[in-house]
């Protein structure tokens, strides 16, 4: 998925000419600390929070303050991985997304990128969970699937996880069935390292229930 596939059409952004008071109460409806700032269609930059609750004076027009401008942005055509890698590295509230004009376009919340990262986790599909512990030259997802695929079930999602000054990596599998005994079987029986399994169906009713709960948070 790429970053136009992501953009939020909920949240207006921010003209030169809104006064502080404004950009502090759309901040606050949607939940964010950060709103980007355009000039008809051009994006000028992001405004934070911190630096807006400093201006005494709340009537003032935004494009009569020195204010410090955040120049962060994606383009249309990025993936979602670099979206996320934005938001992680400048601790960002939205990221906004632009056409190689600089036009803006439209901006990712948070919400919408949970909403991405839902999908690819395959968090709302019914199943289970192994987590597996495997030495860095032996990270087949092949040999996984297979191993998976023999037991008549399918992996709805992977992802690998490496540490600092170790060569073993940490696979977590969603797979689509809660009963793993069989699959749990045939890893240890191939000398995979089990480390962790998640398979009653209380356990992905709980994980729903909690990623609802973060969507209700967060729903603008």
């Amino acid at each position: 998925m790429i970053a136009a596939e992501l953009i939020s059409n909920s949240i207006p952004p921010l003209q030169t000419s809104d006064t502080v008071q404004k950009a502090l109460d759309r901040m606050t409806e949607f939940k964010l600390s950060h709103m980007p700032i355009v000039n008809e269609d051009q994006f000028l930059g992001l405004l934070g929070e911190d630096e807006l609750i400093e201006v005494r004076d709340l009537n003032a027009q935004i494009k009569s303050l020195s204010l410090t401008i955040l120049n962060s942005f994606v383009y249309q055509d990025a993936h979602a991985y670099d979206v996320i890698r934005l938001f992680d590295q400048l601790q960002l509230s939205v990221v906004p997304v632009l056409d190689y004009q600089k036009n803006y376009l439209g901006l990712i919340s948070i919400q919408s990128l949970m909403e991405y990262a839902s999908e690819i986790f395959a968090v709302k599909e019914p199943g289970g969970i192994i987590v597996l512990e495997i030495s860095n030259r032996n990270n087949s997802l092949a040999h996984m699937a297979q191993i998976v695929e023999a037991d008549n079930a399918q992996i709805l999602s992977s992802y690998v996880q490496a540490f600092a000054d170790s060569t073993k990596l940490e696979v977590t599998l969603k797979i689509n069935k809660t009963d793993l005994s069989g699959i749990i079987a045939s890893f240890e029986r191939y000398d995979y390292d089990v480390k962790s399994i998640f398979n009653s169906t209380a356990t992905d009713q709980g994980t729903e229930d909690r990623y609802n709960s973060l969507m209700n948070y967060l729903n603008v």
